[in-house]
């Protein structure tokens, strides 16, 4: 790989990592912003509205979470005194902390990887 990069350019790698099944996607980092934001504000369609998306398209994605997990991610309640909303269950906070460590560990791999194809 080496003799096929211009000495004059900087080079570096670039990804982002997903978990999947046959089903589709089940986590990745828009879908982990989407948890972190209803974490904080308690609610699919604020957390919908703060990233810019359709209610629609962030109830796609919980519905989806939830259904290849083993357990919800999201856990919502209609009504109420409260008006409703939506919560980030135990097993969802264990997916935020362990995709951002998983996250934290492949952009060590894509560093050193640059590293190792910038040294000469």
């Amino acid at each position: 790989m080496k003799t096929l990069l211009l000495p004059t350019k900087t080079y570096r790698l670039n990804g982002r990592l997903w978990f999947e099944t046959e089903d589709g996607r089940f986590l990745g980092i828009g879908r982990l912003e989407l948890l972190e934001h209803i974490a904080a504000l308690g609610s699919i369609s604020k957390a919908a509205q703060a990233m810019g998306m359709s209610y629609k398209r962030a109830w796609d994605l919980v519905s989806s979470m939830n259904a290849q997990a083993s357990t919800p991610l999201v856990a919502t309640q209609t009504g109420g005194t409260k008006g409703g909303g939506a919560i980030v269950t135990e097993a969802g906070q264990a997916a935020i902390a362990e995709f951002r460590a998983l996250q934290e560990r492949f952009q060590e791999f894509m560093a050193a990887e640059t590293k190792r194809v910038q040294e000469r």
